[in-house]
């Protein structure tokens, strides 16, 4: 495992955490869950498996079906709603940390687009990046 470690925290900085090594794959998605999540047109995160993730504070959680068919749990802080991560029934293990909350978001470069199918026409990204129109079949490696 990479010594790289990454913090970042919520808002109101009630939640904090710090993500070890490198992320598995850093992608923006365009999904209507991710849309009302964010209040924007996509959100961008990075995963990371979960055992590299440590959290501090007290979270909240929701379920939501997600576009491709399984279980996305929203975490977020219930003081400020900032969305902490999702986890996804499609890939235990996994954790996907909202970018926004890193304290150095620019270290990162979104390498894929997922659903690119329910892109909002105003909502612009890099024509450079890799884009798929629903969920690809790839699974993160354990």
């Amino acid at each position: 495992m990479s010594e790289e470690r990454r913090t970042g925290a919520c808002l109101c900085g009630a939640v904090t955490f710090t993500a070890c090594g490198e992320p598995v794959i850093v992608a923006n998605c365009h999904c209507t869950v991710c849309q009302r999540v964010t209040g924007a047109g996509h959100s961008t995160g990075a995963m990371y498996p979960l055992d590299q993730l440590e959290l501090t504070g007290t979270t909240s959680e929701f379920d939501v079906e997600g576009a491709s068919g399984a279980t996305v749990t929203r975490t977020f802080c219930p003081a400020c709603g900032s969305p902490i991560h999702g986890r996804n029934t499609g890939m235990p293990g996994f954790v996907t940390i909202s970018l926004g909350l890193f304290d150095d978001p620019g270290s990162f470069t979104p390498e894929v687009t997922v659903f690119a199918r329910d892109r909002i026409r105003w909502d612009q990204l890099d024509p450079n990046t890799e884009s798929f129109e629903t969920q690809p079949d790839w699974k993160p490696d354990s």
